[in-house]
């Protein structure tokens, strides 16, 4: 693990995080919760906020998906969306839901800030997010896709739209040099 330059728990635990939390309303499948732990950790989110019946730990399915996720991101539970987005905001998150909308934005074409604070909504994953919930967001993010379908497991949508986060909040690489 050394070699592939991995941190320990209290290491992850102290490191700077990116400003980005994750809102899980309502998930179904513990195993897609524990998913989306095992990226939050990968990509070192700040924090994950659980609402409504979606698991949350301690749970061996998230367990058996997060690998240890679970112990290392920090998360918080609420009762409703609402509960979580009002203490979003208090702290200066724009919120925006995943979520196919009218006047949704594309993901790619998306224009964060570097040091812009975001929290993604991500829903159900028969009904998506409540109505009422994107009412409460600054707008809606949507994955582009091409194919017959036109929608993807929430664990699979979180990776994408995470990395895309991500990337945003990474300082430019210095010209004629690439970062590994």
């Amino acid at each position: 693990m050394e070699e592939l330059g991995r941190k320990s728990v209290d290491e992850f635990k102290g490191s700077d995080k990116f400003p980005i939390i994750v809102v899980l309303e309502n998930i179904r499948s513990a195993y897609n919760v524990g998913s989306v732990f095992r990226t939050s950790d990968a990509f070192l989110i700040e924090a994950i906020y659980i609402i409504g019946y979606s698991a949350k730990p301690p749970h061996k399915e998230i367990k058996k998906t997060a690998l240890g996720a679970e112990e290392t991101v920090f998360w918080k539970y609420f009762k409703t969306s609402a509960e979580a987005i009002d203490e979003l905001k208090i702290k200066k998150y724009k919120v925006y839901a995943v979520e196919q909308a009218e006047g949704s934005y594309k993901l790619h074409a998306a224009n964060f800030r570097q040091n812009e604070k975001i929290a993604v909504v991500f829903g159900n994953e028969v009904t998506g997010i409540e109505q009422s919930t994107i009412h409460l967001c600054n707008g809606c993010i949507e994955i582009p896709q091409f194919g017959m379908k036109h929608s993807l497991n929430i664990a699979t949508a979180a990776g994408v739209v995470l990395w895309e986060l991500v990337k945003s909040k990474m300082r430019p690489a210095v010209k004629g040099r690439t970062e590994h």
